[in-house]
């Protein structure tokens, strides 16, 4: 496991160091003069022309300039934002609780409504089954500023019970503000994780240690909640990788469509006025919390599974 462990975490590294190169080489394969994106569009003087690229070192090589933003990266300096004129590192640290709350809000009910509604569709063959299916399907299928737009229609503007727009001050108040926006952000991966829970839950449901556990006057619940349930974890704990992928690209446009300050909302408008020391810090903290939950699910996927433990252990 300890190889296994370092192998991974160069992988992570090397991943991170091409995705680094690829994100600051964005810049300079817009088109136009970077300095004249960093200045917004604004006439200047040769002057102030002058002082961005200094201060960006925009007239130094393209290596000197990477090499020179990933040693300030790696000590936590991810530069100065053109637009909001304060360091990056304090714009994202400023918005990064309300994405934070807002993933964690949305992953909870990824995980309760994916289980729940994969077990039953497993365990109920049939009309419910069918009907769990065909709502999975237009879960899956809607995108989140569609159902960003249902939801404020429907329990805001009509029926008045959740807010559409804010942060909301204090626990309490925030979760009420999130309610919506989580659900959104949710709604697409409950229909995937429920679609890999059931198709997971029917392929143990069918296996010889189950039917022996039942032939043996086993109890139903116990024979999954033991021998279906805790085997099926396996490919449930691997789609996570991917719902977090997915969880942190959708968090900006169920922010943008909310009206929260979050990390998601920040990248937007960042990329609309080509704020490229933003859009560079906020990509790269994406990627990283990417491959850090694959790196999680890999360590803890032996831990639900021995077999992969004792594979990977020969491997090594």
């Amino acid at each position: 496991m300890a190889s296994f462990l370092l192998r991974r975490i160069a992988g992570i590294l090397a991943t991170l160091i091409a995705t680094s190169f690829a994100i600051f080489g964005s810049v300079h394969l817009a088109p136009g003069d970077p300095a004249t994106f960093l200045l917004g569009g604004r006439s200047a003087s040769p002057a102030a022309v002058a002082a961005i690229k200094a201060q960006y070192h925009l007239n130094d090589p393209f290596l000197v300039q990477y090499v020179k933003w990933a040693g300030g990266v790696v000590t936590g300096d991810f530069g100065r934002s053109a637009q909001f004129r304060q360091d990056v590192a304090g714009l994202i640290g400023a918005r990064l609780p309300t994405t934070l709350w807002l993933v964690g809000y949305a992953g909870l009910l990824i995980l309760i409504g994916g289980l729940a509604l994969g077990a039953l569709a497993a365990l109920r063959p049939g009309v419910v089954d069918r009907l769990v299916l065909i709502g999975t399907g237009v879960a899956t299928a809607t995108p989140a500023f569609v159902a960003a737009i249902g939801l404020i229609s429907l329990f805001s503007i009509q029926l008045g019970w959740f807010p559409a727009f804010g942060n909301g001050a204090g626990p309490g108040d925030r979760i009420v503000h999130l309610t919506l926006p989580a659900a959104a952000l949710a709604l697409t991966f409950v229909g995937l994780l429920a679609r890999v829970t059931r198709a997971a839950m029917l392929e143990e449901l069918g296996r010889e240690h189950v039917e022996v556990a039942r032939s043996r006057g086993i109890p139903g619940t116990t024979v999954v909640r033991q021998h279906v349930l805790r085997n099926a974890l396996g490919p449930i704990t691997t789609v996570t990788g991917t719902v977090v992928a997915g969880l942190l690209v959708s968090a900006s446009i169920v922010e943008t469509a909310f009206g929260l300050s979050g990390v998601g909302q920040l990248l937007v408008s960042s990329v609309t006025v080509k704020d490229f020391p933003v859009v560079q810090a906020v990509s790269l903290l994406v990627v990283l919390a990417f491959v850090s939950a694959n790196l999680l699910v890999d360590v803890v996927h032996p831990l639900i599974d021995p077999r992969l433990s004792h594979a990977k252990g020969g491997t090594s």
